[in-house]
């Protein structure tokens, strides 16, 4: 289950690759915008500001996440984004940290490519970091004998979850599109105890925390922490360095 309040412990640092993302967009008069993962939609209002004459949809899968969209006054639905495929009238897809929680999305992002108009755009951007420290401790603990049992089966996928923007860009050349992709590496500055830690439960531990009670989950997390201490030290009081790499594409279709 998402936590919007979680997920926004953060939020300016979460915001910052959005903006950068959709600046890239040369959209000028679309007139449907679908935010796919849209989240609480603190981002996705930002779009009215951006195109004003466009109508804004935003799709999450977690009913939660919609809730919250709507009491920001957004045209919000629950979805399951793997299946949405855009109408003739979606001009501009944006999707922020969302496809990467889809095995299937490399197929996924074809498909729309290739059902959208042409001259329409495609905007998305994924976190590359599933081989950094954070993630790594993270599959190491699920997979250790204290907790291998009770988290079997859970899947914990690792770098080859994403592609890097190479791989992004033919994808969607083979689909006709003129690619703009490219990478960055944030190094975030996080305040508070175990601050990193509180990252990642707002993202990464959320398939962890779907399959533990809560004593169980406090344990994991309990047994984590030390771990994300030793690799994000505080560097000054109550204040950690957090690098953290995304992968942004976007596409304009049939360019």
């Amino acid at each position: 289950m998402w936590d919007p309040a979680q997920y926004l412990t953060f939020a300016d640092h979460r915001g910052r690759p959005y903006g950068e993302l959709i600046g890239r967009v040369g959209a000028t008069s679309p007139r449907v915008i679908a935010d796919l993962g849209c989240g609480p939609g603190n981002l996705t209002v930002g779009l009215r500001d951006r195109w004003p004459g466009a109508r804004i949809v935003a799709l999450d899968s977690s009913p939660e996440m919609v809730a919250a969209a709507r009491d920001r006054g957004l045209d919000a639905e629950v979805v399951d984004v793997a299946g949405w495929t855009p109408g003739p009238e979606v001009d501009v897809i944006v999707s922020n940290a969302t496809l990467q929680w889809i095995p299937t999305h490399r197929e996924v992002i074809a498909r729309w490519a290739e059902a959208m108009a042409p001259g329409s755009w495609l905007a998305f951007q994924v976190p590359g970091n599933f081989e950094a420290p954070s993630h790594r401790a993270i599959r190491d603990l699920a997979a250790s004998p204290a907790w291998r049992d009770r988290l079997a089966g859970l899947e914990l996928r690792g770098g080859e979850t994403v592609e890097d923007p190479v791989g992004y860009a033919e994808i969607l050349h083979r689909s006709g599109a003129r690619v703009d992709a490219w990478e960055t590496t944030y190094l975030q500055e996080l305040e508070g105890p175990d601050a990193v830690l509180e990252w990642v439960t707002g993202t990464a531990l959320t398939p962890i925390r779907d399959v533990l009670d809560d004593a169980g989950w406090d344990a994991f997390r309990s047994d984590l922490a030390p771990t994300f201490r030793e690799h994000y030290p505080e560097h000054a009081p109550g204040r950690t360095w957090f690098p953290f790499r995304r992968v942004f594409v976007v596409a304009e279709v049939g360019a």
